[in-house]
C-alpha cells in the first residue's frame, strides 16, 4: 500500500450506550430497574474505523446510508473528525440503531436494528467515489443484506479493475455465521487483505488456534491480521506467521469500537508504508486508546464528547 487516500463502505449507526456495571448480562435485573449510565453516541463499525482512521492522518472518505431522523448530525459528527462523507438519507427509514450494554469489564451485549444501514445498495455507489483513493475498505455488515452485498460485488470489482488495494472486516460472528463462512470468503476473495477478530477467524476457517486460522486464511487472501484483544495481534502473509505484538496495558472503559480501531491504526501504517509488526503496533495502540473511552469514536477536540451529555436525536 502506498498513499494515504482511503474509502470505507459501511455502515453509520447511533449507539446507544449503556454501562452498567454488573457482570455481563447477569449484572441485569429482570422484570425491573437496573442502574445504569446511558450515553448516546454516533457508531457503527465503518463509521468508526473512518473516523479512526481520518483521526490518525488519512485522506478518508466513506459511502453510507443513514435515515431521515439523524442524518445531518452524523454527518457532521462525521466531517467534525476530519472524514468526507458521501451519504445518502433515506426518507422511509430511521438511521441503524445499536443499544449495546456495556458490563463491568468493559464487554458488550448488542441490540441491533440496522435501518436505513441495511439498505445501502448500487444506487448509492458511482465509480467517482474511487478517484483519488488508494484503498477500499469494506465493513462486513454491508454484504449481510441483499442490497449491500450487489454493492459490495460492484465496488470490489471497479476497485480491483482500477487497482486499488482492498481489505474486509467480517464484522460480526452472529451475521456471519447465519450468512455462510465459505460463501462470506467467496464474495470478497478480491481483498487482499482481511482483519478478523479471533472468533471470526476461527468461525471462517474452522480451526482451534488465532495462528493456524491467520496462516489459512492468508492463503485464500493473501494476507490476514487477526486481533487478539488484551492479548494484542498477529499478522500472516501466504500461510505462513509475518508477524505478532502483544497486547499494551490499557485501562478498559468501553470496548465499543475497538477493533474498528484497530483496522483503521493498522490501514493507516499500511497506506504509509510501514512494515507488518509497526502497522500492528499502531492497531493495538489505536484499539488500547478506544477501549478507555465510552463509544466507538476517537477522542474530540471538543471536551464535551465523552461527557454523559446525550445527543440530539434530530437536528432539524
Amino acid at each position: 500500500m502506498t498513499g494515504t487516500g482511503l474509502l470505507v463502505i459501511g455502515d453509520v449507526v447511533t449507539d446507544v450506550v449503556a454501562l452498567h456495571g454488573g457482570s455481563a448480562l447477569a449484572g441485569l435485573a429482570v422484570g425491573t430497574d437496573t442502574a445504569a449510565d446511558i450515553v448516546l453516541r454516533p457508531g457503527g463499525s465503518g463509521a468508526n474505523t473512518a473516523s479512526w482512521a481520518a483521526h490518525l492522518g488519512a485522506d478518508t472518505r466513506i459511502l453510507t446510508r443513514v435515515g431521515f431522523d439523524t442524518g445531518e448530525w452524523h454527518a457532521a459528527e462525521l466531517r467534525r473528525f476530519g472524514v468526507r462523507p458521501h451519504l445518502r438519507v433515506d426518507p422511509d427509514r430511521p438511521t441503524a440503531v445499536v443499544i449495546a450494554m456495556v458490563d463491568g469489564t468493559g464487554e458488550r451485549s448488542m441490540l441491533t436494528n440496522r435501518g436505513a444501514g441495511g439498505h445501502i445498495g448500487i444506487d448509492d455507489w458511482d465509480d467517482s467515489l474511487l478517484d483519488g483513493v488508494d484503498h477500499l475498505h469494506l465493513s462486513g455488515y454491508t454484504l449481510f443484506a441483499e442490497p449491500g452485498l450487489q454493492l459490495s460485488r460492484l465496488a470490489l470489482a471497479e476497485a480491483a479493475r482500477r487497482g486499488v488495494s482492498i481489505s474486509v472486516d467480517p464484522a460480526s460472528t452472529g451475521f456471519l455465521r447465519s450468512f455462510g463462512p465459505e460463501r462470506f470468503i467467496q464474495e470478497t476473495l478480491t481483498s487482499q487483505l482481511i482483519i478478523p477478530n479471533r472468533d471470526e477467524a476461527l468461525l471462517l476457517t474452522g480451526e482451534t488456534s488465532a495462528e493456524r486460522a491467520a496462516e489459512k486464511l492468508s492463503l485464500r487472501y493473501g494476507a490476514a491480521a487477526v486481533k487478539l484483544g488484551s492479548r494484542g495481534a498477529l499478522m500472516a502473509r501466504n500461510g505462513k506467521l509475518a508477524a505478532w505484538v502483544p497486547g499494551v496495558a490499557a485501562k478498559v472503559i468501553d470496548s465499543i469500537g475497538a477493533g474498528d480501531a484497530f483496522a483503521a491504526g493498522l490501514l493507516t501504517a499500511l497506506l504509509k508504508g510501514a512494515d507488518d509488526e509497526a502497522a500492528l503496533d499502531a492497531g493495538r495502540r489505536a484499539g488500547a486508546e478506544a477501549v478507555s473511552l465510552v463509544g466507538g469514536r476517537p477522542r474530540s477536540l471538543r471536551s464535551d464528547l465523552n461527557t454523559n451529555q446525550l445527543y440530539p436525536l434530530n437536528t432539524n
